[in-house]
């Protein structure tokens, strides 16, 4: 009467079993990869049915050591925990835990271990590989014909075999320089070696040293320079000019993690270089203009020294240059008695500080004129001064020989 319940039975137990055996499971990421400083974020989760009760999670770096040793609930306590590790959001049968600052040595599998009543201890593993990372400048500026340079480091430098620097223009690259890391060869060693064990024994441990390469493209050598240091590279650019802006990668051939590349942008400017001067219109006010030739565009203001007698706001102009700088002109007209007062001040992104330019630094060209004229005068006369005197010494002294030489002699 009961048999055809017998397979339904057996599939009610075979449900069972499995419900039961997913109980206890432990879930975490197999394998996760890092950037060396970087950190590092680890979670697992466990299943559990509700007459199941987790009393502890324990956190173990590879050598099994604990990073961290908690008692979930509510309030939670911690009773180990290493200071580069901090807890973050959990609940219960979720860990979640992050490890700042990611180091070299931290690299291999770590474990976190869930004690549950009554089903006894769970653990997941999760395996880290370390890899290194560029760091550089996002942006770098430099002065027209002064030197620039442009750096960048890889954090694992003794994965790094070549450094290579590329300048990127319109989607193209040039090859700029590069600087390599190769062994040394034994042969040439062993050759310079000795007989005796204790020369050979050195000749050995020197084979194994590495030998710095640098090569500098030839359209970049009479200006470019770049160190040895595959890891912490460094490319000087001497007398920077317009052409030079652009964006460089520095590309870090390593092993075994391949290429790194990052990319940092030059970018040059021209300090402004001011000019004023004024002039007197018919009306009885002055005109004056303030200009200033800059990269990027220079900003001008004017100060009247606090008797502002404008007669209207500056009006500015702008001419766009072929180098790529940029001339900014300021104009106005105003009615003041004491030019001195003015002042044309200058702001740029690349100055520390403002240039101002009084007005009266610029003279009217009338009184140029007339001082440079007054010189030469001044000098003429005293050339005429100079000449005249010359001749008449000589002639009075030519008098006073000519006398003496026909003066009567008495004996």
């Amino acid at each position: 009467m009961w048999a055809p319940a017998g397979p339904l039975a057996q599939l009610f137990c075979w449900l069972l079993l499995a419900v039961s055996q997913t109980f206890g499971v432990v879930t975490a990421p197999s394998s996760v990869t890092v950037g060396v400083d970087q950190p590092l974020n680890l979670s697992c989760s466990i299943t559990t049915s509700t007459n199941h009760t987790i009393h502890q999670v324990i956190w173990l770096d590879k050598h099994k050591r604990p990073l961290l040793v908690y008692t979930p609930g509510s309030p939670l306590h911690v009773s180990k925990q290493e200071p580069n590790v901090q807890l973050g959001p959990s609940h219960p049968g979720v860990s979640h835990i992050t490890i700042s600052a990611l180091r070299p040595e931290d690299e291999g599998c770590f474990l976190c271990i869930f004690h549950v009543y009554p089903g006894g201890q769970q653990q997941g593993q999760t395996c880290v590989t370390v890899t290194g990372t560029v760091k550089h400048r996002n942006h770098t500026n430099a002065e027209v014909g002064k030197a620039a340079v442009l750096t960048c480091s890889y954090t694992l430098p003794a994965e790094v075999l070549q450094v290579l620097w590329r300048k990127m223009e319109q989607g193209n690259s040039s090859t700029m320089a590069s600087s390599s890391s190769t062994m040394a060869s034994s042969s040439s060693t062993m050759a310079s070696s000795s007989s005796t064990m204790a020369s050979s024994s050195s000749t050995m441990a020197s084979s194994s040293r590495y030998e710095q390469r640098v090569q500098i493209h030839p359209g970049f050598s009479k200006r470019g320079t770049l160190n040895t240091d595959v890891g912490h590279s460094e490319l000087r650019i001497e007398e920077v000019n317009m052409e030079d802006e652009a964006c460089y990668s520095c590309e870090f051939h390593t092993y075994p993690h391949g290429t790194k590349s990052a990319r940092t942008c030059l970018a040059v400017y021209v300090l402004p270089k001011p000019a004023v001067n004024y002039v007197t219109v018919p009306s009885d006010a002055i005109e004056a203009n303030c200009s200033a030739r800059s990269k990027p565009s220079a900003q001008i203001t004017w100060d009247f020294g606090g008797d502002n007698r404008t007669l209207g706001p500056p009006v500015f102009s702008s001419f766009n240059h072929s180098d790529g700088t940029t001339t900014v002109t300021s104009t106005v007209l105003f009615k003041s008695p004491i030019l001195s007062d003015v002042k044309c001040t200058i702001h740029h992104l690349e100055l520390d500080k403002p240039l101002v330019v009084s007005l009266m630094n610029e003279a009217p060209a009338l009184v140029i004129l007339l001082t440079v004229c007054g010189v030469a005068a001044m000098l003429l006369l005293c050339l005429c001064g100079c000449l005249c005197k010359y001749f008449v010494c000589n002639n009075d002294r030519s008098l006073e020989t000519g006398t003496r030489t026909h003066t009567p002699q008495f004996i």
